[in-house]
């Protein structure tokens, strides 16, 4: 054998070594995708599974619905504590005083909530978006929740959690509420379908029952946020959980700029305000749905058709 020839095995074998190397490679990372996929079809049966079995607590309770009445300021006895509407001016008030649950002023957990903390003492709320979501909300931190169901169990699905600064000992003037973005349309996956504008003028309103009161709220924003300063559509979610007049002003002034909609709803700052927040396909922003609730005497029908006049921008 000649030096070529010999030189032109060596290739050959060389090259079919490669080859083999390639289609191992490949196959291994075939059988990485198909376990991931089993995985997390897995953990969507999971996450669906403590769904149901919390659903099924929180729907079995028969208890009346706390009542839903405007804000009302505080600093008084619980029977001295009045139930109109209070008025809030920049110019006199600057900071919005703390507010007893109406019709609860000592924070009572109501009935079904009590049994649902039993499964898991973390569970703070309900959240109910119409035929989308009717899911346990949560609070403990913001990690836990993101790879944990409602339960406490590990899932790539989460969990619908509570921002962990917020306070429910008094009524919050804001509630922010995060979960996954997650494809198959679990968690805030589906809150994509409030970007199509004929959903949203059938679907205004979400129900969010904390622990201590039942809540009925009114969307007047769709759209992305930002969370880089200095650029467009940035908002500081410690200014919407603030208590201070003006930095709430100007957090409701962002999400409305912000919104896919030109929506009439009136909105002030001492409105209680609903937040859904979830990630995008970029780091830096947030697919947010801003509620507001219902006001005390408000007529739904009434706020149904004034959302039917929003038009896209």
């Amino acid at each position: 054998m000649n030096g070529g020839q010999w030189k032109g095995r060596q290739l050959r074998g060389r090259f079919r070594w490669d080859r083999l190397a390639l289609v191992v490679v490949f196959a291994g990372l075939m059988i990485w995708g198909l376990a991931k996929l089993i995985s997390y079809g897995v953990d969507w049966i999971a996450s669906r599974r403590t769904n149901q079995e919390l659903q099924g607590i929180y729907h079995e309770e028969t208890t009346a619905p706390a009542p839903t009445a405007a804000i009302t300021t505080t600093n008084l006895p619980a029977s001295a504590v009045p139930t109109a509407t209070p008025t809030v001016s920049p110019t006199v008030s600057p900071v919005l005083g703390a507010v007893r649950y109406p019709g609860n002023p000592d924070a009572k957990i109501s009935s079904r909530f009590k049994a649902l903390r039993k499964e898991n003492k973390d569970i703070v709320g309900w959240l109910t978006v119409n035929t989308l979501l009717d899911e346990a909300v949560v609070q403990r931190d913001e990690v836990f929740y993101m790879d944990h169901d409602s339960l406490g169990k590990p899932n790539v699905n989460g969990a619908v959690f509570l921002d962990s600064s917020i306070s429910l000992k008094t009524r919050p003037y804001s509630l922010v509420l995060y979960g996954h973005n997650m494809k198959t349309g679990a968690m805030f996956g589906s809150l994509r379908n409030f970007e199509n504008i004929g959903f949203y003028h059938s679907n205004p309103f979400i129900q969010f029952n904390s622990m201590y009161e039942d809540g009925r709220y009114v969307v007047f924003a769709v759209g992305n946020i930002s969370m880089e300063p200095h650029t467009r559509n940035y908002i500081d979610f410690f200014s919407l959980t603030s208590n201070r007049v003006q930095e709430r002003q100007n957090a409701i002034d962002v999400l409305i700029a912000a919104s896919v909609y030109t929506c009439p709803l009136d909105v002030q700052p001492d409105d209680q305000l609903l937040v859904l927040s979830t990630c995008t396909e970029r780091d830096s922003d947030r697919r947010m749905l801003a509620a507001r609730r219902v006001r005390d005497g408000e007529n739904e029908d009434k706020l149904k058709e004034r959302v039917r006049w929003s038009r896209k921008k």
